[in-house]
């Protein structure tokens, strides 16, 4: 195992990648979806000891929506929690890494990663979904591919490229489940399998739905077909190192409050939310209107699951945990031995909080 670096020496300086100061409380209330004053149920009034940080997967995007909004609009010190910054990542690997390795409070990483640093000695553990459903896609455009991609079984004979990792295995999966895998030629695209399917080196490429809005965003028709819709797996996970977050459990349940919150807030209002995270980001003010397109499909169609409905935001099921992990295992893609129902706990999720266990009817 590797030493463990001094407490956030590998995080840049405040503010480089952070959020804005925040824009106003709202003082207990917050607007409903027809805009009138409820009562939030969730601030604590408490406050918690210390500052908390947050690593995300990557550069800041609209897949980050929530946090910035909840940073912006006060609802994490509404918790009585200090987040002192929002930090840019490096991949989820990485992010899982140093959740795992106690670097960082809170960390934005996935399924697969959780599961991978686990089997190699740390122990980083999943404390919520943010994505209920893989962002993994199956795309292509109409002009490369000749016509509308409706089914996984029209891509064989045809010649599909990814990028490495889970999204490659969760492809290898879906045209596995449509019978079509010794059908179709899978080749290495790295990571620029956009631009090869644009150029036509490719008939279709897997991806996240990101890399599909990136291509419609240069005037190509796409269509997806999500990986989600035949293999149960989870995106976006909010990682704790497990021995920390047993030991400050009202942070980690004040940073779920407050950041389902601001995932239902931005939900309702999509454009003023993307305006926070550009705020914040200003970088993203030329692609704003993809940065928006990026949140309302990740809010509409990989957020709700009827473990969601049932029981509130950010839960987990054990299936979707177990098929990630054979998939990894059966790739030869971990370190060692390690047990799906053990990397993930619904512990912290205060479903008496109006934001976690409502949220289905409050979006």
């Amino acid at each position: 195992m590797e030493s463990t670096p001094t407490r956030r020496s590998f995080l840049v300086a405040a503010g480089a990648a952070g959020a804005t100061g925040l824009s106003g409380c709202l003082g207990g209330t917050d607007a409903g979806a027809g805009g009138e004053a409820t009562p939030t149920g969730t601030a604590t009034g408490t406050p918690i000891p210390g500052e908390s940080s947050l690593l995300l997967n990557w550069k800041p995007s609209g897949l980050h929506v929530p946090y910035f909004t909840a940073k912006a609009k006060g609802f994490y010190e509404e918790e009585g929690l200090t987040l002192d910054a929002i930090e840019t990542g490096e991949g989820s690997t990485f992010s899982a890494k140093q959740a795992g390795l106690g670097n960082v409070d809170f960390a934005v990483t996935s399924s697969d990663q959780v599961l991978n640093i686990n089997s190699r000695g740390l122990s980083p553990q999943s404390v919520g979904v943010v994505m209920q459903r893989s962002p993994a896609v199956v795309f292509s455009t109409r002009e490369t591919f000749g016509g509308e991609l409706t089914d996984v079984e029209q891509l064989a004979g045809k010649t599909v490229g990814t990028g490495p990792g889970m999204v490659r295995m969760l492809t290898s999966l879906l045209l596995a489940e449509a019978g079509v895998r010794e059908d179709v030629e899978m080749v290495d695209t790295g990571y620029d399998t956009v631009q090869q399917l644009l150029a036509g080196e490719i008939d279709a490429a897997g991806g996240v739905f990101g890399d599909a809005i990136s291509a419609e965003a240069q005037d190509y028709t796409v269509d997806s077909i999500p990986v989600a819709n035949a293999i149960p797996s989870y995106g976006h996970v909010i990682a704790a190192e497990r021995d920390w977050a047993a030991a400050n459990p009202e942070a980690v349940r004040a940073f779920l409050r407050a950041t389902a919150r601001g995932a239902a807030w931005a939900q309702q209002r999509p454009g003023e939310a993307t305006d926070l995270l550009v705020e914040a980001n200003g970088v993203l003010s030329e692609s704003r209107d993809q940065q928006r397109r990026k949140w309302e499909t990740m809010a509409g169609e990989f957020m709700l699951s009827d473990a969601v409905r049932d029981h509130g935001w950010g839960w987990s099921e054990a299936e979707p945990w177990r098929v990630v992990r054979d998939a990894l295992a059966d790739a030869d893609a971990l370190g060692g031995e390690v047990d799906p129902s053990a990397v993930w706990t619904n512990d912290y999720l205060d479903t008496d909080s109006r934001y976690v266990g409502s949220y289905a009817d409050v979006v």
